[in-house]
């Protein structure tokens, strides 16, 4: 290798490392300002914290430690720091109102390690030994692993919003993932959806369930049905309740949402309400019909437990 080109490789590592510089203090505010809220979808954030290998990627690579280190010293030094300063990030977003996240402290590793493994592949005239080689193969697959689990989240998004007009999938074994609250599948009362979900309603002020991740866009229907079973030989009175994400981004009045009075009569019960009264239900404003985030049914201030079925959750 010539001086010349030798003079060449050291200038673009220089202008490389200028570049990686710049994107980490163009990223670094992000970490507490902007990004996705609490009422964002799994999508936006999943990508979004995606955002913490590339950063620390990128200030490995700005900072190259191997300049001063090598061997386990660097490995051991580095992976410490990038730990100490992630724990650090994480309380002080906590401090701020920011969700905290602690996988976020692996994915900043994760993108340290990838540059770490990875910096002398791409070093003209070295050499890799096998042990190097297998560093650099598993911090992509490490990197892979991260980016196959944000592509698992939004398959799962694009079902759930595909299985329109169900608003939930019955056959689903694990309905904690999308709601809140004591249900339970159960084979009890199950003739429409094969499986229906039990729900346990206890004395607090206010007991119910929440579905949480739903399919947002419920343009070109016309009704919200919904279908229950109360096993209990009383009337139970309930409340069912829709809103979009600009009322969770706004005050959270009860007038800005829409809210149903269901009074669960023993047997079967199947309730229809037309989605004109829920896109008109907001004071001041109508409900954005393409983004709706939450739907919940609940009680207030019930004398004693009970326990009622869902079986069907759909639009017409």
């Amino acid at each position: 290798m010539g001086p010349d080109t030798v003079s060449m490789n050291a200038h673009e590592g220089r202008r490389l490392r200028w570049l990686a510089l710049a994107g980490t203090l163009v990223i670094a505010p992000l970490f507490f300002i902007g990004g996705p809220d609490w009422t964002s979808g799994p999508v936006h954030k999943s990508v979004w914290n995606l955002g913490h290998i590339l950063y620390f990627a990128l200030l490995t690579f700005a900072i190259q430690p191997w300049r001063w280190l090598s061997g386990r010293q660097l490995w051991l030094a580095t992976t410490t720091l990038v730990l100490a300063v992630g724990l650090v990030i994480e309380f002080l977003q906590s401090g701020l109102g920011r969700q905290d996240d602690w996988h976020d402290v692996w994915r900043n590793l994760v993108g340290t390690w990838l540059i770490l493994a990875c910096h002398p592949v791409f070093t003209p005239a070295t050499r890799l030994s096998a042990r190097q080689r297998m560093r650099a193969l598993i911090a992509v697959v490490l990197v892979v692993f991260e980016l196959g689990l944000t592509g698992s989240v939004a398959v799962k998004q694009f079902q759930i919003n595909q299985q329109l007009p169900l608003l939930y999938d019955f056959s689903r074994t694990d309905p904690l993932t999308l709601w809140r609250g004591n249900l339970t599948p159960s084979d009890a009362h199950s003739d429409i959806n094969g499986q229906s979900l039990k729900i346990s309603l206890s004395t607090r002020l206010y007991s119910g369930v929440t579905l949480d991740n739903l399919p947002v866009d419920w343009r070109g229907y016309e009704q919200l049905t919904v279908t229950l079973f109360n096993p209990d030989e009383t009337d139970l009175p309930l409340t069912l309740r829709v809103n979009d994400v600009e009322h969770e981004r706004g005050s959270n009045v009860y007038r800005d949402r829409f809210n149903a009075q269901l009074l669960l009569e023993p047997g079967l019960n199947i309730f229809t309400l037309a989605l004109g009264d829920i896109e008109n239900a907001p004071h001041n404003r109508t409900m954005n019909m393409d983004n709706i985030r939450r739907l919940g049914i609940f009680t207030t201030r019930l004398p004693a437990p009970r326990t009622i079925y869902l079986l069907d959750l759909r639009l017409r």
